[in-house]
């Protein structure tokens, strides 16, 4: 009973996912890939997500770092406070960066004047520094949704890693920096990149907190997921195109990871 219990919660995930296999045209499939609105979609979403995960690593890393090895007041509210994006509707992460990097928003505002002509900061290339409806906004939404992902693969191998190594090292007269880039680092490199595919994928396939705050504009914030969805109805052989390359790249990315993540969580 409870294997056919198990059997039908398989079904139940792979029903969706044949549908989606037998409603593509195979046929068309290339064409579909390399029609100019895919391809665009295809080159910004890979631009955006390489970037916000660039910004993950080198955010994340110092962050996970002061997480599983620094004591300090309030660490169980910091930890929950860069965890939320992992259970945040990502619709209300949008509405969230709109209240706070729009043109009225508590940070944004002040950032756009001081970036305009006149401002503290008009040396800046460009009229003014303004998030929404700009790519920049894309990097800064998948950066606000992937960063968690990267964060906690990382912090769990530095609490699971052997501080034992380090004290050897300091020892021995290795600096902290040091002792960091050629004893810790070598440690938790294999989940580093990781946490890097995960931030990744996450923010390749973001849609919510992009579409609200960036808006979707045509070249500029659609990305993959949002073409997706306005190519459903006027294009939808297209649409199914690209739902198949986002369905490749996060089953490729969970085999991959099986070992280092999935098992060990």
């Amino acid at each position: 009973m409870v294997t056919a219990v198990a059997a039908l919660v398989v079904l139940f995930f792979a029903l969706p996912l044949a549908g989606l296999l037998r409603r593509a045209s195979w046929s068309t499939l290339w064409v579909d890939l390399t029609a100019p609105e895919a391809l665009q979609a295809l080159r910004l979403s890979l631009v955006c997500s390489l970037t916000a995960t660039t910004l993950s690593v080198v955010l994340g890393l110092p962050l996970a770092w002061t997480l599983a090895r620094t004591p300090f007041p309030g660490k169980a509210l910091v930890r929950a406070l860069v965890l939320l994006p992992l259970v945040l509707p990502p619709v209300v992460g949008g509405v969230a960066l709109l209240a706070a990097f729009s043109k009225r928003g508590l940070v944004g505002g002040w950032l756009f004047d001081v970036t305009t002509t006149g401002g503290a900061l008009s040396w800046l290339p460009g009229d003014g520094v303004q998030f929404t409806f700009s790519t920049a906004g894309v990097v800064l939404a998948e950066t606000f949704v992937a960063l968690p992902f990267f964060v906690v693969t990382v912090e769990a191998a530095l609490r699971s890693a052997d501080q034992r190594f380090d004290e050897v090292a300091a020892t021995l007269g290795a600096g902290r920096w040091f002792s960091f880039r050629h004893v810790t680092f070598r440690l938790i490199a294999p989940s580093v990149v990781a946490g890097a595919v995960l931030a990744w994928a996450r923010a390749l396939g973001e849609f919510g907190a992009t579409i609200t705050f960036a808006g979707n504009i045509e070249g500029r914030t659609e990305t993959l997921p949002l073409a997706v969805y306005l190519l459903l109805d006027s294009r939808p052989d297209t649409a199914v195109a690209l739902s198949l390359v986002l369905l490749a790249v996060s089953l490729s990315v969970l085999v991959a990871l099986r070992d280092r993540w999935l098992e060990r969580a």
